[in-house]
């Protein structure tokens, strides 16, 4: 079921689901905008959680250009090749011993039409009466594996920002399209909130669950629920284990970490912005942009 307004929002329920308690939509892009596939693997754990249900799909047609985000073919339970495009999946979990239910909006950023991607988006968070919505990054800054990993918040309303302890952002230059679904939610009057962490610009080809374990935190903070974060926790400690060994086999990146850690120690203390700015030179240095 698609509407005249979104042709390319197809609900796969019978009615939207307009009874969700305060829903908070969390969305999550993979490309530039996800190192380490961190903040995909973090909105997926916390909707795989709550066992969200499949609720609607943005089509990839319109917004794709398929020689760069080229689909993937694979094989079903009976051996019959399918297609499987990069489409947005929208997800939807009741959570009764919360505040808040889940709605997860999760994809591959669009090459194209970005406006009218947004759009999409924003009918869609309009439709189920998202009171918030959060979006997640990660980027590739000069940060040691070996520390917490740091995580950026921030806000343009008072009201989230008072109560998540959050900042308005000051940056000025390109964005993703996280930055541009905020602003469209902003001018339509739905809260939004945006979450970085940083990932190690040294292994920047690995998957980062240390990354994913510190966005999942957030959101458990976000929703006012506790989720079992075991696996990604085991996960996160094989990383770092399996980073160092990686490290200790060249001297000169023993060096290079070993200067990180002693730039991170200091920030901590006499900088605590410091991420901050990591997170507008990464936007603004972004090739393409």
């Amino acid at each position: 079921m698609a509407s005249d307004h979104a042709p390319h929002l197809i609900w796969n329920v019978d009615k939207v689901p307009t009874d969700l308690r305060s829903p908070v939509l969390v969305a999550a892009f993979e490309g530039w905008n996800d190192a380490g596939e961190a903040s995909s693997t973090a909105a997926r754990y916390v909707r795989d959680h709550f066992q969200a249900e499949h609720v609607a799909t943005i089509e990839a047609e319109d917004f794709f250009d398929f020689t760069v985000a080229r689909p993937n073919v694979h094989l079903d339970e009976h051996d019959v090749r399918r297609i499987v495009w990069p489409s947005t999946g929208i997800h939807v979990a009741r959570i009764p011993s919360a505040e808040h239910d889940l709605v997860c909006a999760i994809g591959h950023e669009p090459q194209l039409r970005w406006r009218s991607f947004v759009d999409h988006l924003a009918i869609t968070a309009e439709a189920i009466g998202a009171t918030m919505v959060c979006t997640l990054g990660a980027l590739l800054t000069d940060v040691p594996h070996t520390r917490p990993t740091q995580v950026y918040g921030g806000t343009d309303d008072p009201v989230l920002a008072a109560r998540l302890t959050l900042s308005p952002s000051t940056y000025e230059g390109p964005t993703g399209i996280v930055g541009v679904l905020s602003a469209e939610l902003r001018e339509r009057g739905v809260a939004t909130a945006s979450f970085w962490a940083s990932v190690p610009s040294y292994v920047s080809n690995a998957p980062s669950p240390k990354a994913a374990l510190a966005l999942v935190d957030r959101l458990c903070h976000v929703l006012a629920v506790n989720v079992p974060r075991t696996d990604l926790e085991i996960a996160a400690a094989a990383y770092e284990r399996q980073v160092s060994d990686l490290v200790a086999e060249d001297d000169d990146t023993v060096e290079y970490v070993e200067q990180l850690e002693v730039d991170f120690d200091e920030e901590a203390t006499d900088n605590p912005d410091q991420l901050v700015a990591e997170v507008e030179d990464f936007l603004r240095n972004q090739p393409g942009t």
